[in-house]
Order: structure tokens, then C-alpha cells, then sequence
């Protein structure tokens, strides 16, 4: 129990830092500021439900495309450490990956279809992107059933809290501030670049068993 209370713990986290909702809902609000009410809540709740869409789909066949394309699990912890670790690494230096899907949302594209940016790029690659993937297919791999079915509650979870910071965000810009923001920013990339290590060293230590012992 106190084990799957852990495990818990750190899949919510891993993900939390990841997505970073407080982050992102500056870019959320800035790619649907001219819309209606409307199209803004039609818009937050595809782009978390479609991420979790996808997220759910490679945690729950994160196996069969193990098998399919021959790939092991501490490969898997190996490469995703590496990259969580750079996202990470690279928000507490303050160039986040966020900055270059703002810079996409302002094409005549996305202006045009208000709702397919809930798709993109809301849902992938802002919300569901490699790294999450990668976390998910991680988290889920690691034990049975119980393991796969908390990592992806604990992205549902996740994906209703973003959705709520969504609506609220005109809010939550207000009371916390451009310069607390950032500091919630790097704090999340300080988590990431851990989780990242964490992952890296543990397929690095079976990597090695399964190869030498």
C-alpha cells in the first residue's frame, strides 16, 4: 500500500511538472483571447480530453509497442530520462519548449479555426507531448495493472485541474503575477531535470544487470 501510495505520488508530480499547467494556461488565454465564452470552454475541454486521449493510449499499449518494434524497458527509462531531464533543464534556464508553440499559434491557420487549436497546438505537443508520452509509458510499464491504472488517473486528475486553470486563468495571471510565474517555471523544471535523472540512472542500473549479470 504505502508503495502504491508513493508510486502515486511521483506519477502525479512527473506529470505535473511536465504539462505544467500554471505555465501553460498564459499561452492557452493568449491563443483564444479574441474568442466568444463559448469556443473558450468548447476549446480547454477537447484540448485536456484529447491529451488524454492519447496519453491513455500508449499507457495502456505502451507493452504491445514494446514488442512490436523490439524495444526494452530500460531503454525506454534511459532515453525518457534524457529527455524529461533537457525540458527540464531547459525551463530552469528559462528557454521553455512553450515559447516556440506561442510562437505558431499567431499563423492565419489558427485564427481562422478557433477549435483546431485545441488540437494543435493544445493537445499535442503543449499538453501531450514526447515528454509526457514518454512519462506515461514509463510509469505504466513499471508494475501491473494497478500501476497502469494510477498513471492514468493520475493524468485525468491532472487533466482536470488544467482544465479548470484554463477558465480560470484570466484570474490566475492577476493574482500571481508575471514574476511568481516564473519562479513556479524553473521550480518545475527543477522537478523535471530530477524525475529525469531518476529515470536515467534506474535504466542505466538494469541496463547494466540485464546485460553483464
Amino acid at each position: 500500500m504505502k508503495d502504491l501510495i508513493l508510486h502515486t505520488i511521483t506519477v502525479f508530480m512527473g506529470f505535473f511538472a511536465i504539462m505544467n499547467p500554471i505555465a501553460n494556461t498564459p499561452i492557452f488565454l493568449s491563443l483564444t483571447a479574441n474568442e466568444d465564452p463559448e469556443t473558450i470552454k468548447s476549446t480547454a475541454f477537447n484540448a485536456v480530453f484529447t491529451a488524454f486521449i492519447i496519453v491513455s493510449i500508449f499507457a495502456i499499449f505502451g507493452k504491445l509497442i514494446f514488442d512490436l518494434f523490439g524495444i526494452t524497458l530500460y531503454a525506454l527509462r534511459i532515453t525518457g530520462g534524457i529527455l524529461i531531464f533537457v525540458i527540464g533543464f531547459r525551463m530552469l534556464q528559462g528557454d521553455s519548449t512553450h515559447n516556440k508553440t506561442k510562437e505558431k499559434a499567431y499563423s492565419p491557420e489558427q485564427q481562422r479555426a478557433a477549435l483546431s487549436i485545441a488540437i494543435s497546438p493544445l493537445a499535442t505537443p503543449l499538453l501531450a507531448g514526447p515528454g509526457t508520452i514518454a512519462t506515461a509509458m514509463n510509469f505504466a510499464a513499471t508494475g501491473g495493472i494497478d500501476k497502469m491504472m494510477i498513471t492514468i488517473i493520475s493524468f485525468a486528475v491532472l487533466c482536470v485541474l488544467t482544465h479548470l486553470l484554463f477558465l480560470s486563468g484570466k484570474r490566475l495571471i492577476k493574482a500571481v503575477g508575471p514574476s511568481a510565474l516564473n519562479v513556479i517555471t524553473k521550480m518545475m523544471g527543477l522537478i523535471l531535470a530530477v524525475i529525469g535523472t531518476q529515470m536515467l540512472i534506474q535504466g542505466i542500473v538494469v541496463a547494466y544487470k540485464t546485460t553483464f549479470i
